[in-house]
């Protein structure tokens, strides 16, 4: 089990979506994540690490909603945040695993918000997978999220560097 700080971000589109990354692995096994990673020593806090690591892996900017009441029990020390994204590019990433054709492919996948699409393929980890098909089982979808968020004040501004 990893003990290293790492962010992961549910990244709401316009549509009404969220953007995963479907893996698909050289043995053939297939899965979506999260697109984040470790917190750096150059990041200022953990809003920053997940900025970067949103860009890196989707070549799109994240504005941070604030964190999720989620917890992984596999990967404790993993943060999940609830971000908004408009617009991504494959063509813009700049994370290190996509120019390693040994780590098999990275796809950015806009998630519809139906049971039929998050039933697709697994999403990990499953505690968030949960929380999303709660979404979808309501009328506000995915967007119904934004009442979830840790820190969020009642103008809706949230904390700068959740911890």
């Amino acid at each position: 089990m990893s003990t290293a700080q790492r962010v992961r971000a549910v990244l709401l589109t316009p549509s009404g979506g969220v953007l995963v990354i479907r893996r698909v692995r050289l043995d053939g096994r297939r899965y979506r994540v999260l697109p984040g990673g470790a917190v750096e020593p150059q990041d200022t806090d953990l809003h920053a690490a997940l900025r970067r690591e949103v860009f890196e892996e989707t070549g799109g900017g994240a504005q941070v909603l604030g964190r999720l009441p989620v917890v992984d029990p596999e990967q404790p020390s993993h943060r999940f945040y609830l971000a908004r994204i408009a617009s991504w590019s494959e063509a813009d990433r700049t994370g290190p695993e996509f120019a390693d054709p040994t780590r098999g492919a990275y796809l950015l996948e806009e998630l519809a918000p139906t049971f039929a699409a998050l039933d697709e393929l697994p999403l990990y980890p499953e505690a968030v997978a949960e929380l999303l098909r709660a979404a979808v089982g309501t009328d506000a979808g995915f967007a119904g999220l934004v009442e979830l968020v840790v820190g969020r004040g009642a103008d809706g501004s949230t904390e700068s560097g959740d911890a």
